[in-house]
């Protein structure tokens, strides 16, 4: 009788043993489970903020370029008017301007850039209304074109130029 007590000890101790190495698999199967889990959960609000958030906010550019062309063409002053403005690919934001009194062949084109260039920096840096383009490093581009619609110059001002 003794024989068949350890027996069936033995055959307890094995069971509770494999009963307990279940467990620790369970348990590990769960662990990887929940860090898996946990891991998507990281990534999703990761992707989320990386490939989602710039198409809401190139939404909202080209929302803002729609509704100032229901205002054009607008005279900014005598001799400009703004034609249009348009979201462009590459997180940029561009101004068509016309400078209505002058013909190509009158300007000179580096000289209108030097004089034109550092107001319109310092615009972009201080306009409390283009602070949102300065919080998400959009180019400001300001074409402007002569009274017969002959392109003059491109200005590009980059985030490193107003920051």
């Amino acid at each position: 009788m003794l024989a068949f007590r350890g027996s069936v000890t033995n055959e307890s101790n094995q069971k509770s043993n494999q009963m307990e190495e279940t467990a620790r698999t369970q348990s590990k199967k769960n662990i990887g489970i929940i860090v898996g889990v946990v891991a998507f959960a990281v990534a999703s609000v990761v992707a989320q903020q990386l490939f989602f958030k710039p198409a809401s906010f190139d939404k909202a550019m080209m929302e803002a370029a729609n509704e100032l062309n229901k205002s054009c063409p607008l005279m900014v002053d005598q001799e400009t008017r703004l034609d249009n403005a348009a979201a462009m690919p590459g997180n940029i934001f561009q101004y068509n301007y016309t400078l209505i009194n002058y013909d190509q062949s009158e300007l000179v084109t580096d000289t209108l850039r030097k004089y034109l260039e550092p107001g319109i920096i310092n615009t972009i840096r201080t306009n409390p209304d283009l602070k949102i383009y300065r919080d998400n490093s959009v180019t400001m581009a300001y074409q402007y074109s002569d009274k017969k619609g002959v392109f003059l110059l491109k200005i590009l001002v980059t985030p490193d130029q107003y920051k």
